[in-house]
């Protein structure tokens, strides 16, 4: 019995029934979860991811195309030299073939990123020169070990022109999706979010007009209500969210300062005992 009328003392000084430990701990966690839960779909933040994600692709694409290019420049150079003397004029001229081909191919490339980021689609003439200046890097780099018949020279001088290509059609691709990806991840969030923010408005409405109706006729019948009627009245106004206190009862009752502890500790013991706080009125 000297434990149930310390939880109850308790109860009466605070107000509430005191938690256990675990439940704290539980409540906690759960609040902390559900605050990383609204943080991690945020429409702003599962963008910022995707775009990320986004980047990461183009400088991985870029880096294989410029690369290969490159592997390609010299066995473009020998093609367009053509045996001439080592460091003569047409030998120099030779080494313009190959960035003159790439440039343009990079040119079609970086406005097809642009053109694949707001989803626009870009005519027949940009893929025909796409396609033509990759086939001529191609056909270029790959030309001797056709005529001298090597199949290894072909298979080599093959790859790195055809993963341009194929990284070329890719990136596009890709970029497309991202983008798709975006919207679709920022529609799917913002649909998570509405329900949230609609609901709070309505929150506020409902609790304004309760205390108007409360507390507008106790100023004028305050005098000729009873202990009991005060109590009745807090009764029908708890709800499991209040925290009990004199200073609540005297809100929602009307009640003097006085009464409102001994109206807040018989309240108290109706919730201890079991009850909701409206079986009793």
């Amino acid at each position: 019995m000297n434990a149930v009328t310390r939880v109850r003392e308790g109860v009466a000084a605070f107000g509430r029934l005191p938690a256990a430990p675990a439940a704290q701990q539980l409540a906690a966690d759960a609040a902390e979860a559900a605050e990383l839960r609204t943080y991690a779909t945020h429409p702003d933040v599962v963008a910022l991811r995707v775009e990320r994600v986004r980047a990461e692709v183009d400088r991985l694409c870029w880096a294989g195309i410029v690369l290969g290019l490159g592997f390609t420049m010299t066995n473009v150079q020998s093609f367009a030299a053509a045996g001439t003397p080592a460091w003569s004029l047409p030998w120099l001229a030779a080494w313009l073939l190959d960035p003159t081909v790439s440039l343009v191919l990079l040119a079609i490339l970086r406005a097809e990123q642009v053109t694949a980021r707001y989803r626009v689609r870009t005519g027949s003439w940009t893929r025909r020169a796409k396609w033509f200046t990759l086939a001529a890097t191609y056909v270029m780099n790959t030309w001797h070990s056709w005529a001298a018949g090597s199949v290894s020279g072909v298979v080599l001088h093959s790859v790195p022109p055809l993963v341009v290509f194929v990284a070329a059609e890719a990136v596009t691709d890709l970029r497309d999706k991202l983008t798709e990806a975006v919207t679709a991840a920022f529609t799917e969030a913002e649909q998570r979010t509405a329900p949230v923010t609609a609901a709070k408005p309505s929150a506020v409405v409902a609790v304004e007009p309760v205390h108007a109706k409360v507390k507008r006729p106790n100023r004028n019948t305050s005098a000729r209500v009873s202990s009991a009627d005060y109590l009745a009245k807090a009764r029908e106004a708890w709800t499991p969210e209040v925290v009990v206190s004199p200073a609540w009862v005297r809100e929602v009752s009307g009640c003097s300062r006085g009464l409102s502890s001994r109206l807040a500790a018989a309240l108290v013991a109706e919730v201890s005992e079991g009850g909701d706080g409206h079986e009793h009125g």
